[in-house]
């Protein structure tokens, strides 16, 4: 049979289930994203569309103007990033209609933690860690940037500062002191 009428497999999985738990929202939930969450994936959405993508069709359509296709690296890989490209400009498409940006600079610092809230912890060992309260998208535990779905996001949410909160983590059930919570500007 011709290549030409055969699919190939490409594990192009368009739905929640596909993803990395860590990245998946809760059902039904908006995906709540700072302000500077939600430019950095629009900018990089904007990238694929005005510059990857151009660059990798115009490869594509050089490949197949030089013959057979069927062994055309340039071809055959070629169609390969585009389709990963597609599937980022779909995934991120959908990111961006979900997300509901909320903006931490603009709450007024009540004591009390919520979304985009930087909170100040001390755990049973004296250790004292800072950490961001951002979206799904947004995280980066290097920088102290943690989902508001992960499980000690969810357990720190609504306490303050004094608040002795416990958490499942991978190392088993743990406990931690809300030593302080601040609503800064959010850095980029």
């Amino acid at each position: 049979m011709n290549k030409a009428f055969v699919r190939e497999a490409t594990g192009d999985e368009d739905d929640e289930e596909s993803l990395d738990p860590a990245l998946r929202l809760p059902q039904g939930t908006r995906n709540y994203i700072t302000p500077a969450g939600h430019a950095r994936i629009r900018a990089e959405l904007e990238h694929l569309l005005r510059s990857e993508r151009p660059q990798v069709v115009g490869v594509v359509q050089w490949a197949a103007a030089n013959g057979d296709r069927s062994e055309n690296a340039d071809y055959i890989y070629g169609k390969r990033r585009l389709r990963e490209i597609d599937r980022r400009i779909r995934f991120l498409t959908r990111r961006l209609d979900l997300a509901e940006i909320v903006d931490p600079a603009r709450r007024e610092n009540t004591g009390q933690v919520f979304f985009g809230a930087v909170v100040t912890l001390c755990d049973e060992q004296g250790t004292e860690n800072t950490y961001q309260i951002v979206g799904v998208d947004e995280t980066d535990l290097a920088r102290g940037r943690i989902s508001w779905v992960s499980p000690l996001a969810r357990a720190l949410l609504r306490s303050r500062a004094g608040d002795v909160v416990r958490f499942q983590s991978p190392a088993g059930w743990r406990e931690v002191e809300v030593v302080a919570v601040d609503y800064p500007g959010d850095e980029a």
